[in-house]
């Protein structure tokens, strides 16, 4: 065998030599500098924002904000609409992820494009079509409020309704992609058994989606948790009714910097406590 004829070595232009290829640790390629500053570059744009954020952060008052009544009010609104946001998507968006996995009907690539609008769609536009929808002269909300005197804009239980319609598809996409990756022969073999649909879904399709529901439900609660311009476009800013910490954060980056800061960095542990949590099983690759 010549040297040509090794794996791994290429031969030159001219001499017929072989030619090596540039490694770095680890046996891996040398990276391009022509990748390697843009590279740079995007990692220091996207990390040196948070890096001032820590660095400005008024660590010595920060309990004394954090415990303040307006804070506390946003932080405790906050939990519980996302809460709440999150257990309306699992009670809605499970089944939907169900039938777009599992069930062929006319229009159901169309369905699937509708219910991953809202990822793309503007929060203000979202907020504008809840209005239009559920408002007290919109397409149900009138009937709403003459049939029943229900009212949602402007409560908090508008809030949860705005951060479950921005929240859902998270958990939807997952779920449907679970579903997917999920043997549907154990199902079939349920209901040659005897087990009805319902029951094959619930006694061994659960169990086996059960790590997608989570992932899906915790996406879907960091998404209702910063939510803001469907907020405040259908349910407004209003102290202790409707305002969350993205709300406040606004609010108080007007007139109390330091309390803004405080709650930027609440949310910013919650969005890397969202990102470790997930990590297993959305960045086995790192």
């Amino acid at each position: 065998m010549t040297s040509l004829d090794k794996p791994g070595a290429a031969a030159g232009p001219r001499t017929g030599r072989p030619r090596r290829r540039r490694v770095g640790p680890r046996g891996r390629p040398g990276v391009p500098l022509p990748l390697l500053l843009p590279g740079v570059l995007a990692l220091a744009f996207l990390l040196l924002p948070l890096l001032a954020l820590l660095l400005r952060a008024p660590w010595r008052s920060l309990p004394d904000l954090l415990t303040s009544t307006e804070v506390w009010q946003a932080l405790q609104l906050s939990l519980i609409s996302a809460t709440a946001a999150t257990a309306v998507s699992l009670v809605l968006g499970v089944p939907l992820a169900w039938l777009l996995a599992r069930t062929d009907f006319p229009g159901r690539g169309l369905v699937r494009a509708l219910v991953t609008l809202p990822l793309v769609l503007p929060p203000v536009v979202g907020g504008v079509a809840l209005l239009l929808a559920l408002g007290r002269n919109g397409v149900i909300g009138k009937s709403l409020d003459a049939w029943f005197g229900i009212t949602l804009p402007f409560t908090t239980t508008g809030v949860v309704i705005a951060e479950a319609f921005v929240a859902m598809p998270f958990l939807v996409i997952s779920v449907e992609g679970t579903l997917r990756a999920a043997d549907p022969r154990y199902e079939e073999a349920a209901t040659t058994l005897g087990a009805s649909r319902f029951t094959a879904f619930r006694r061994v399709t659960l169990p086996l989606i059960a790590p997608g529901i989570a992932a899906g439900a915790v996406l879907a609660w960091a998404r209702a948790l910063g939510e803001f311009g469907a907020t405040i476009t259908f349910a407004g800013n209003f102290p202790g009714r409707t305002q969350t910490m993205p709300l406040a954060v606004y609010l108080a980056l007007q007139n109390d910097p330091e309390a803004a800061i405080a709650l930027s960095l609440v949310l910013l542990a919650v969005s890397i406590a969202v990102l470790a949590g997930l990590r297993d099983r959305w960045m086995t690759g790192v």
